[in-house]
């Protein structure tokens, strides 16, 4: 369906939608009183195929009629002093005499309740994604949570028509909110995307290939190293490791190898700017698994057996991670055990390189570069700014508490209607809603 086709520029009643769009914001200054011309049926018909446009256009009909209910939430507010003074029993002292004379303090405003004929929609995860600002549609949200984009109560929620209890709380990924918030690219910031995201795919290729040689040339080490041994009759001295004369010391050395192996293990595995994929994790569980179990029987084989047992771990251990991986692992324990006075004196001398306004500067431009950062590789434009005509749609109802910093919100309670006031969004009269109100109620 095409975008003017749905918004339905064309009809002489217009169809008012649940999004953002410029052509929307341009049926609402078309939307007019319904016409009251035709059948009662026909009017009640109208209504709801226009209110229906609106409120959950993504629902089915027969869905919609299960959550329909003749039930209108409603709060009376007291006033406080009268409260005070009373305890209720005059209510009841002659009843139509003119005693009751708590008319003149109470408000002349009426309760709409017409206006929360659609409340029960507004408790579907999709419609409060919407009303708290984290999507442009109704139907954007519903495409966020059903990709995994959204969570409620700290739990992944795949499914749009969820319905909210009082207390729960959903979050929304940010940079899913930033994207549907923000401007979209020219073709320009397009076309520059394009070249950085092609840049990277080169340099992660050529990360690749090299990483596929190191490790072809480490398993080609090893099949020349054993094609020595066997053509020499005999295994070749380890130079990592020097051949001891007394067997307890020698085993103490194989435990130190072996605890040294379970580090290295352990240090790739809790990696996070590298972490690895879940089929190497498996492979490095296994490895640590027989690393342990080498170990449990360290005093009871022979110490030539446990040597070929660390041997071949070790190549097991090379034929997934480049053998410069350690000497980094090694490289970064070495540099956290330096004195803290040597720290500090590194700190303390370059530091003094720069001057007091330069630091400011410099502060200055992180914070601008962490606040609102140009990164062309984004699908949105950047630095980032709200999309137009936003502002027409920007408000947030009242029994949600969102918090922007986050993207997650909180449904307080269910809607109500107060006297002169109801806390579902609408753009539609009560006597529309009414008409609408009435055809689903004689469906009941």
């Amino acid at each position: 369906m095409s975008r003017k086709r749905f918004h339905g520029l064309k009809r002489i009643v217009p169809r008012f939608r649940m999004t953002w769009n410029k052509y929307n914001l341009y049926n609402l200054s078309r939307l007019m009183s319904p016409n009251n011309g035709g059948t009662y049926f026909q009017q009640k018909w109208k209504a709801k195929a226009a209110t229906r446009a609106y409120h959950g256009e993504q629902i089915r009909e027969k869905q919609w009629q299960r959550m329909f209910t003749s039930r209108l939430n409603a709060v009376v507010p007291m006033d406080h002093r009268y409260l005070g003074e009373n305890d209720g029993s005059e209510l009841a002292a002659g009843r139509g005499s003119g005693l009751d004379e708590r008319g003149e303090s109470q408000s002349n405003l009426k309760t709409p309740y017409m206006q929360m004929t659609y409340a029960p929609t507004e408790r579907r995860l999709d419609i409060a994604i919407f009303r708290s600002l984290f999507a442009s549609s109704a139907r954007q949200a519903r495409q966020f949570v059903t990709h995994g984009h959204v969570t409620v109560n700290g739990k992944k929620m795949p499914y749009p028509g969820y319905l909210l209890n009082p207390g729960d709380m959903f979050q929304v990924e940010p940079e899913s909110v930033l994207f549907a918030t923000g401007q979209m690219k020219d073709k320009e910031q397009v076309k520059a995307g394009r070249e950085m995201k092609r840049a990277r795919r080169v340099v992660n290729t050529r990360r690749a290939e090299k990483r596929t040689a190191k490790r072809e040339k480490a398993l080609q080490a090893i099949a020349n190293k054993k094609v020595a041994e066997e053509l020499a009759g005999e295994p070749t001295p380890k130079a990592s490791r020097p051949i001891m004369a007394d067997e307890t010391e020698a085993r103490k050395q194989r435990k130190a190898d072996l605890q040294e192996l379970v580090k290295q293990v352990k240090a790739i595995l809790e990696n996070k700017k590298a972490p690895p994929p879940a089929k190497r994790k498996q492979d490095l569980r296994e490895i640590n698994r027989e690393i342990k179990g080498t170990m449990s029987v360290l005093n009871r084989k022979p110490v030539s057996e446990i040597e070929t047992s660390i041997d071949a771990l070790i190549s097991r251990l090379a034929n997934l991670y480049p053998s410069n991986l350690f000497a980094r692992i090694d490289k970064k324990a070495n540099s956290k055990s330096k004195p803290a006075s040597e720290i500090a004196g590194e700190a303390k001398s370059s530091t003094q390189e720069f001057t007091a306004k330069e630091k400011q500067k410099m502060r200055e431009a992180v914070v601008l570069s962490r606040e609102n950062p140009v990164d062309e590789s984004k699908p949105y434009a950047t630095p980032w700014a709200p999309r137009p005509y936003m502002s027409a749609f920007a408000f947030i109802p009242r029994y949600l508490e969102v918090n922007h910093n986050i993207c997650s919100a909180v449904y307080l309670r269910h809607p109500v209607a107060r006297p002169g006031l109801a806390e579902v969004p609408t753009p539609f009269s009560a006597e529309q809603l009414q008409l609408a109100f009435n055809w689903y109620l004689r469906r009941r």
